[in-house]
Order: structure tokens, then sequence, then C-alpha cells
């Protein structure tokens, strides 16, 4: 079945265009630049979106002195953990643009802790990951641990030492978020459609939770319909929640947007890194959009009968059964997670846990629509660029004159206010000063995304959108047809991705 474009209106957030800094160009090259007298560099405004890419490339330059870091969304600051008392390690990362916060406990140490409490407190009903603003581990009890199941994650917490990691309860119960109901179906359950992908192969489908992949093949976009999807890759407990289902008609047109329910949609421009503190958005089918803050990473969750996660992100987002696999997302436009569970729901509130999608993206061999395949150096931080791009009101522009107002894009071609594809689509595989043909694709080249009538582009998937249920894709992409440093030709992308109600 292929799904159709139902016009929708576009929703533009604050926060700046989806991001980057550029941060990775100038990040750490002239660590002495401010010796012999001049000024000691100040701090860097920068979007939360930009966040995660800022601390990884600091990360990858400090080793052993990182110790985490965060984001300050009052001040609009990246804070960097270092420990040690290194005053050259210091300047690099004021040079970078972040703030130095100097702790005890190195990422290293906290991974290292974190495997002890894999193999000593295994216990169902458990979760810890690592809280960078506190430089410890944070474990939570949920209501189904027993006291001699506490009494043994305590001890374990306090085998660590002083200061690694903090206990406490936490109300309700960790379970994944999959209930039979509407949405999407398959094998009794229902879930939520996470962000549309292009699949490898260059096909269309989507990302959803991996357990609700494991839990039946098939999926439908309405209750006993027939099914539009199959499942073609799953991974729940262990590695991850992500599963990739293809569109069984593949000619179904997918985009990267979601639909938020009220008749609006958000442009998805490119998978993005969490950060701690950032301000994060959800969609689910069951209780529609909710906002909160990004409060852990690397989260180990035990959801019992052996389920146990590694590697999620931790928020204070609430969600309820039936949320499972919807998206985690930026106001400007960052694909962040997948609903993975999480104990409460949205009237007293709780822990929720998501799958990084750039982990899912890179274990199916997937993309956001014609983006995130990267390329040359006009590919660095894709999609995530600044001002130029920004006037364009949109993605923002790449890291090199090759992608410049990549993702902006030009007015939807059905009049729906569409985004190209963002800057990693300009650059997909392609690189950059304007390589067209190689990626993005450039009327039907067909080096990656091709034209606007195949790739990952198309019209709404909504048979049923109107009655809350999943619309699977829509919107063109755009073509990415970059010139030299100029605003790009695609067409803009219109559509939605609705995950029902």
């Amino acid at each position: 079945m292929s799904h159709k474009r139902i016009p929708k209106r576009k929703i533009v957030f604050a926060g700046g265009g989806a991001v980057a800094v550029a941060a990775a160009a100038i990040l750490l090259p002239n660590a002495n630049a401010s010796q012999g007298g001049e000024p000691e560099p100040t701090p860097k405004k920068v979007n939360a979106a930009a966040a995660g890419d800022l601390a990884s490339q600091i990360a990858s330059q400090l080793g052993e002195a990182f110790g985490g870091s965060y984001y300050d969304s009052e001040k609009q600051q990246i804070v960097i953990n270092v420990v040690g008392d290194n005053n050259k390690v210091e300047l690099q990362v004021k040079q970078a643009g972040a703030v130095v916060r100097n702790v005890k406990n190195s990422t290293a140490q906290l991974k290292a802790a974190s495997q002890t409490l894999k193999a000593e407190a295994t216990i169902p009903g458990t979760s810890w990951s690592v809280d960078p603003r506190t430089n410890q581990i944070q474990v939570l009890a949920d209501r189904t641990v027993t006291d001699a199941g506490w009494n043994q994650i305590e001890s374990t917490v306090k085998s660590l030492g002083s200061d690694v990691a903090r206990i406490k309860r936490t109300a309700g119960e960790f379970k994944p978020l999959a209930a039979g109901g509407d949405a999407i179906f398959g094998g009794g359950a229902r879930c939520s459609l996470g962000f549309n992908v292009v699949t490898a192969d260059g096909a269309p489908g989507f990302l959803t939770a991996g357990h609700c992949g494991v839990a039946a093949a098939e999926w439908a976009d309405a209750q006993d319909g027939q099914p539009i999807a199959t499942i073609a890759d799953a991974t729940f407990a262990g590695g991850g929640d992500f599963a990739l289902a293809a569109y069984d008609d593949p000619a179904t047109e997918v985009a990267s947007t979601v639909d938020t329910g009220d008749g609006q949609i958000v442009d998805i421009a490119a998978a993005a890194e969490a950060a701690v503190g950032q301000e994060v958005i959800r969609m689910g089918s069951t209780t529609g959009l909710a906002d909160g803050s990004v409060t852990g990473l690397d989260a180990t969750v035990n959801y019992g009968n052996g389920d146990i996660v590694n590697g999620l992100i931790q928020t204070d987002v609430c969600a309820e059964p039936g949320d499972s696999g919807g998206p985690l997302f930026t106001a400007d436009g960052g694909a962040i997670g997948l609903t993975s569970g999480g104990s409460g729901d949205c009237t007293v509130g709780g822990e929720t846990f998501f799958q990084p999608v750039t982990t899912a993206l890179a274990a199916v061999g997937a993309q956001i629509g014609a983006g995130d395949a990267g390329g040359g150096d006009g590919a660095a931080d894709a999609g995530a660029g600044d001002d130029a791009g920004a006037a364009d009101g949109g993605a923002g522009d790449g890291a090199d004159a090759g992608a410049a107002n990549a993702g902006a894009g030009d007015e939807g071609v059905d009049g729906g206010a569409g985004d190209g594809a963002d800057a990693g689509a300009a650059n997909a595989g392609a690189g950059d000063q304007g390589a067209a043909n190689a990626g993005a694709g450039d009327e039907g080249a067909v080096a990656g995304a091709g034209d606007a009538a195949n790739a990952g582009a198309g019209d709404e998937g909504a048979a049923n959108a109107g009655a809350g249920d999943i619309g699977d894709g829509a919107g063109d992409v755009g073509n990415g047809n970059q010139d030299d440093g100029n605003q790009d030709n695609g067409n803009g992308n219109n559509g939605n991705n609705r995950n029902g109600h």
C-alpha cells in the first residue's frame, strides 16, 4: 500500500537551526594560542543539538582526563568534566568553547564501575546510568525490588568507593512500554513509529523499538488492518532496543518528519547525540507530545525476565504503554532516541529510557531521510550549521562552503513548508564543494538518494492519519543539489510521519 501525503502546516520551534557550532574544525588545534599574556578564552553559547557533537569531539582529545559532559540550558553552554590538575588540558577545553569543571571520576572509571554493577547487582527492576552533573553513577531500584535485592545493590555501590555511585528508590515499575491498542499493530501489541529512514539498499523503512520488533514480524497502521511493513532487523536486550521495519510496498515514499498530533509537523534534520541537561520532546501513540530533559547517558535497565538493555538515554520525560518506539527529538529537528521503557506515567511522572538513534542507524545501516550518510569535509556536523542556513528557515548550513545552507531547502513542492534534506543530505556520501551527484543525488542520480521520486522522498503514507493511525512517512526530500557553497536546489520536503494517538 502506497502512502500519500496529507498536507500539514509546518511547525517551527524556537531554538535555532539544527546545529553545530562548526566546532570540529576549530576544536583543539591551537591549544597554546592564549599563552603568552593573551586573554583567556570565554565559553561559547551553543544550542542543545550542538552540545553532544562538541562534547564527543573534546572527549576524543582528552582521553583519560575526560570525566563526562553536560549541557547548561540556562547559559547555553557545554560543561566538560576534567580529571586532574592539568593547565594545558583545561586550556584546550576552554579554547574549544566549553566550560571546565574539575571532578574526581573519569569516564573510564565510571564505566568500570558500571561493569561491576552489571556483574554483582543484576537485579530485575534496577537501572543505572552515568550522571555527569554529579560525576557519579545513579542507580535506581523500582518498587519490585525486594529488601534483599536493595541490600545487594547497596553493598555493591559501597564497594565501588566513595562518591562513585548513589542509589535511590523510584516509583512505579520498569517495563517496556508496549500494549494492545492502536497506532502500529503487530501480534496483539501496539507501538509507535519512530523515524522514517532509508535502508542500506535505498528502500523505505522506519525505526521503532526492538521489543516491538521481536514481538511481531508484521506491522499494520490500523487495528486488524493489512500489514504495511515487515521487520528486517531487531535487537532487544544486550546491545539495545531498536528495530528496522521495511515497508512492504517499495514505492512507499517517506519523509523525515514527526507529526505532533495537532496538524503540525517537525522536520527532522539529522540524527544527533544526546547530552545531559538537553531539552527533548517525545511523541507517542498513547500520550501524544511530552517534553523534559536528558538526565543520564549509557544507562543499563533490567526489565526483568532476563531482558537487560545497555547503552540507553535516561530522561524525566513521561511515557506510557503504547508509546514504545516513538521518537525523541529536539525542537530544532535532531533525532535523538526511540522510546524503550520506564516507570511511572504521564500523571505522576517517572523515568523513561530511550535507544540512541545514532546507534540504531549504525547497527541497521540506515539513514534519516536522504541525510546522515555524511561524506567529506562538508559533512562534519551534518545537518548542523549556523547563521547562514538559519536565514533560510531550516537546518542551518554545513561546516564548509560546500554545504552552505544545506538543508534549508525551498518551499515544499505542494505548498507545505518543506525543508530540504539537511546538511547531512546535501553531503550524503557526497562530501563537500557541491558534489551533487554522489550521495544526495541530482535529478535521479543513482549514487545515493536519487531524485524526489525515490530515495526516501515522497508523499504522506497516512491513509488513516485523521483517525490517529500511523502516517508512515511523507514529503519530498530535498535533493541536496549543491553548487559551490550556495543555497541548495533541493525541493523542500513536506508531509508527515504520524505516530498516531
